[in-house]
């Protein structure tokens, strides 16, 4: 074997598993079933509860370990953007599904998304408080929000980003829901909840 070609071949020896392994790092972490996004609102009757039945997320990484990595202060998270069918959104009653998926234009604008544009980290003990800045799209328009969340490391590998934050449907050129005619008075300012899970 000529040497040119020996030497070939050792290079690709050694090549191939460096290429295997690049190959092997998936750079998505996927969102666990158990994870959840829900809506808690107020009106002049009582307060209420939206949950999401359907959930989506696109989470990129560029860290085989992007949890432990997270959760110790390193930005292992790239790309985030999370997207919610808004007609999949149920408040356990069908009058108040019909005049929320209304109020949120669902038919017009089925879905609504929150895409990270940039974030910051701040270690605290066994997790880390992340403040996000990132674009929500609701009803059609798209607003710059900032909210803190708290992000931990929990079954081994897997990642829980959890938190809140309070919008006003007005800020989206959305008219909050009247049932009964107009008794029932739902309140302009609604708190977003979610739990996410995510894994490599």
């Amino acid at each position: 074997m000529r040497r040119s070609h020996r030497l070939a071949l050792s290079t690709l020896i050694l090549v191939l598993p460096a290429l295997a392994g690049f190959a092997a790092l998936d750079n998505s972490m996927k969102l666990q079933s158990r994870s959840r996004l829900w809506i808690d609102g107020t009106s002049t009757v009582r307060s209420f509860t939206c949950r999401a039945g359907q959930l989506e997320a696109d989470v990129e990484t560029t860290s085989f370990t992007p949890s432990a990595d997270v959760v110790a202060g390193k930005k292992a998270i790239g790309n985030v953007r999370v997207r919610v069918p808004a007609a999949r959104m149920d408040c356990g009653n069908g009058t108040m599904n019909e005049h929320m998926l209304k109020a949120l234009k669902a038919t017009e604008f089925p879905m609504i998304g929150f895409r990270i544009s940039s974030y910051e980290l701040a270690p605290i003990t066994d997790s880390v408080q992340v403040t996000l800045t990132g674009e929500l799209e609701l009803g059609g328009q798209t607003k710059t929000i900032q909210m803190t969340t708290i992000a931990s490391q929990v079954d081994g590998a897997v990642l829980r980003v959890a938190g809140t934050h309070a919008i006003r449907m007005s800020d989206f050129g959305l008219k909050a829901p009247k049932l009964m005619m107009g008794t029932l008075k739902v309140s302009d300012r609604v708190v977003v909840g979610f739990e996410l899970y995510l894994e490599r």
